[in-house]
């Protein structure tokens, strides 16, 4: 008989970069080794229109009231389970009561750290909510967790205060789905990055690098900002695109270099370093900031570059915009580094073993 997990998570299903790449695309390797897999999310597509925009205050406290109720019956649900996967928290607001409710079940809660939640983080569109937020709550989860994973070596250092069950398993890429896909012949270089409008503000310090590039190289480059498509730069040219999972894999394979700029302080030490996966995924070069892991999947000149100033950035974008043999080595370098450490299929025995106790 099946083992069964019930993943406990916000979103429905292909909707968070996070719940993708942490669990749902294990599913299926999940199901083929004898478990079977139930996501129970609270946030449906009609009412995530309402919850991330802007204002619609009544509506949203109406939601929580909705979102409050469906993980009750989540909890009831979970006692037919043997393992409760819980993903960065099981409610987004207040103590950890929920996470409590499971524990009394008996089952084996399983907690999958990504990033630094301990830290206060809210999205735009609910800042009104930040103080219900209780991010200290993420010390009390990982003490009634049955084991951690987590996302990175430094996620990990802090989850050992609370729990010594702590398992590494880095953010991966499924490349049966990430294909790359053949670019017509251009002199045009595309220097692209994704993420959302809570990152943009990451990208935002390259502006100054990417004008200057654009004086001195003019029609040479072009730049793709896609993921918030409210930015806008008119004298870059650049026009934000919605993410939307069906352009995903055809937007990014439109980059010839990808970027990923961080600043260096607690919260994006705990990153994992996604962005700079998905463009090594498809062969992209990329310069990226040296900050937390990034320092530990790129090695500097053989799989991508590492950058800290604006003079950093403008001499290894410049040089890799220059040298399409370099770029094409580069990338190579990196999708090798992805299919090794990074995929799904390489970390996907792993990932079964965390539910074998």
């Amino acid at each position: 008989m099946k083992k069964k997990i019930i993943f406990i998570a916000a979103h429905r299903f292909n909707r968070s970069p996070s719940q993708r790449y942490r669990f749902e695309q294990y599913f299926s390797f999940l199901n083929e080794n004898g478990f079977d897999c139930q996501l129970a999310n609270i946030i449906s597509a009609a009412d995530d229109k309402i919850f991330y925009s802007q204002g619609n205050w009544l509506k949203k406290i109406l939601l929580l009231l909705k979102f409050f109720l469906k993980r009750c019956w989540h909890v009831i649900q979970s006692m037919q389970y043997d393992y409760i996967f819980i993903q960065r928290e099981a409610f987004f607001i207040g103590p950890p009561m929920f996470e409590y409710l499971f524990k009394l079940t008996g089952k084996k809660i399983i907690f999958d750290l990504d990033d630094a939640i301990w830290l206060p983080n809210v999205s735009e569109g609910n800042k009104q909510f930040a103080k219900l937020k209780f991010p200290a709550k993420t010390a009390a989860i990982m003490r009634l967790s049955s084991r951690i994973v987590a996302g990175n070596i430094y996620l990990k250092a802090y989850a050992s205060q609370f729990n010594h069950d702590i398992v590494i398993i880095p953010s991966t890429i499924d490349l049966n789905y990430y294909k790359i896909i053949q670019q017509p012949i251009s002199n045009i270089v595309t220097i692209g990055w994704s993420g959302s409008a809570t990152t943009i503000q990451h990208l935002k310090t390259l502006e100054n690098v990417f004008e200057k590039l654009k004086e001195k190289l003019g029609d040479k480059i072009n730049f793709i900002v896609y993921g918030d498509e409210n930015f806008e730069n008119k004298n870059l040219k650049i026009k934000g695109i919605k993410w939307t999972s069906e352009s995903e894999v055809e937007v990014l394979n439109r980059f010839d270099i990808g970027v990923m700029p961080l600043p260096d302080n607690e919260w994006t030490r705990g990153k994992c370093a996604m962005k700079a996966l998905q463009y090594m995924a498809l062969a992209k070069p990329v310069v990226v900031s040296p900050v937390g892991v990034n320092k530990d999947i790129v090695m500097e000149g053989v799989n991508g570059f590492l950058a800290a100033t604006d003079e950093e950035w403008l001499l290894k974008l410049e040089q890799l915009i220059n040298d399409a043999a370099l770029r094409k080595s580069i990338g190579e370098a990196g999708k090798i580094t992805i299919e090794k450490d990074f995929s799904v299929a390489a970390n996907g025995k792993k990932y079964v073993a965390v539910f074998d106790f």
